[in-house]
């Protein structure tokens, strides 16, 4: 298993901009993100918009996967304006607070490429920071059911705009 573990809110942060200009170099078609939240996600971020602009062409698809996304909306407004902008590539769901996520990450992200790489970030404690990156293809499958299974029971959620009367 090609794994390396991490530790601490900033390592955190940057190998999930490290994943999304990984993603773009790659061309990976798809990246499958939970938080409950995405409140500690560096959504906003320079780094992370132009990876995700880089990475955001035809055919590709960003799948969140929250429990709100209100804290998006109130901490990250460079990304709901990228959202917006980019809406042709992006679905968001909500999940209800009361499902059971029992042995769940606290966050995730999957990064799915044509030619069969692949790679996880997930985050077990979000109070300690730690965490694990790898690049295991069984990793990635596992994680892929498990948000599958969890988007099965979710709803749509974070429209890329909102109409005004």
């Amino acid at each position: 298993m090609n794994a390396q573990q991490f530790e601490g809110r900033a390592g955190f942060q940057r190998l999930l901009v490290d994943t999304f200009v990984w993603a773009a170099e790659y061309g990976c078609r798809e990246l499958h993100a939970w938080d409950a939240s995405f409140v500690d996600w560096p959504l906003s971020d320079a780094n992370a918009l132009t990876a995700l602009t880089a990475w955001a062409r035809h055919g590709r698809q960003l799948h969140l996967l929250a429990q709100q996304y209100e804290d998006v909306q109130r901490r990250h407004p460079r990304f709901v304006r990228w959202r917006r902008d980019f809406g042709h590539c992006v679905t968001a769901r909500a999940v209800e607070p009361e499902l059971k996520l029992d042995g769940a990450p606290e966050s995730l992200l999957l990064a799915v490429c044509p030619d069969g790489g692949a790679l996880s970030l997930r985050l077990f404690d979000r109070h300690l920071w730690h965490g694990e990156i790898s690049v295991d293809a069984g990793q990635r499958l596992r994680g892929l059911e498990w948000f599958d299974a969890l988007a099965q029971r979710s709803s749509d959620s974070f429209a890329p705009t909102t109409l005004g009367l």
